[in-house]
């Protein structure tokens, strides 16, 4: 009971600033979603559906999907780069291990925006990238590379990857790698033990990774808007719209609502997974 109530008094500073600063403002989020909006820019008197009915038409459903589906290919092409950078950095010699995680690394000692402008700089129509894909031939002179789904998802991929290389990279350096050297000795080939040996033995590291890259991905907001336009617009530019420019709290509100049900659901995913796991652990174990 002492130790309970230790625990109790470390975590209470911890529980009272996520209460204060966290689940009370997410709930101010909901309740203001079901109010109408102010002529003047505030929070009208009473409860109304309308702005949750609104959220039905089809302007909003083509910004939910895209933002849905940019931000899971997103995710799956970091993880796609991630798992062999990290599995390479893992195995790599003491010496060199450092130097590859520096690598990494560097990316974080530049502002985050200063790089999404430079990602303006190098696709613009007269930016270096262009020139050499028109160079090669890839691209035609009337080509645009900015303010494109694919320019989104690009910059996206170099922002977010060296947040999916270090969770996978930090379960990696924990692997037993001698059950990859087994398996390829009982006949198995590489990318068959890397699947069902490797992969099962680090999915902690895989699963922080998948969040990591796509709960920040779905609120995206300055790149969408410097490099996307209005064909990349997702859910983060649509509310700072209706804050900044429409002054339309509750019409925000209730896109920040859906956003965070959208962050809920695969953490909620995970969770269930996770106890799935552990039981069906916890059953094998007690199998005579």
């Amino acid at each position: 009971m002492r130790r309970r109530q230790t625990e109790w008094l470390v975590s209470l500073p911890t529980l009272a600033w996520l209460t204060l600063f966290v689940v009370i403002p997410t709930l101010l989020v909901f309740v203001i979603a079901f109010r109408p909006a102010n002529p003047y820019g505030g929070i009208g008197r009473g409860w109304t559906l309308d702005t949750i009915r609104a959220l039905a038409t089809p302007n909003y459903l083509l910004i939910a999907w895209r933002t849905l589906w940019i931000s899971l290919l997103t995710t799956a092409i970091c993880l796609l780069l991630a798992l062999p950078a990290g599995y390479t950095i893992a195995r790599a010699p003491e010496r060199w291990r450092n130097r590859l995680l520096l690598c990494v690394i560097i990316p974080f000692w530049t502002s985050f925006l200063v790089r999404v402008f430079a990602w303006r700089s190098l696709l613009h129509p007269e930016g270096p990238v262009k020139k050499a894909l028109e160079a090669i031939g890839l691209v035609g002179p009337e080509a645009t590379l900015l303010y494109h789904p694919a320019a989104v998802v690009l910059v996206m991929v170099y922002t977010f990857l060296p947040f999916t290389i270090l969770p996978i990279y930090a379960a990696a350096e924990k692997f037993d790698f001698r059950l990859v050297e087994a398996a390829r000795d009982l006949g198995a080939r590489p990318f068959q033990s890397f699947r069902k040996i490797f992969l099962p033995g680090i999915r902690r590291g895989v699963v922080t990774a998948v969040l990591v890259v796509f709960i920040p991905a779905l609120g995206s907001y300055i790149i969408p808007d410097l490099v996307g336009g209005p064909s990349g617009e997702m859910i983060g530019n649509k509310i700072a719209q209706r804050v900044f420019s429409d002054r339309n709290l509750p019409h925000a509100s209730a896109l920040s609502a859906v956003l965070v049900l959208a962050v809920l659901a695969p953490l909620v995913a995970v969770l269930v997974l996770q106890r799935k796991g552990k039981k069906s652990d916890i059953i094998m174990g007690e199998a005579p």
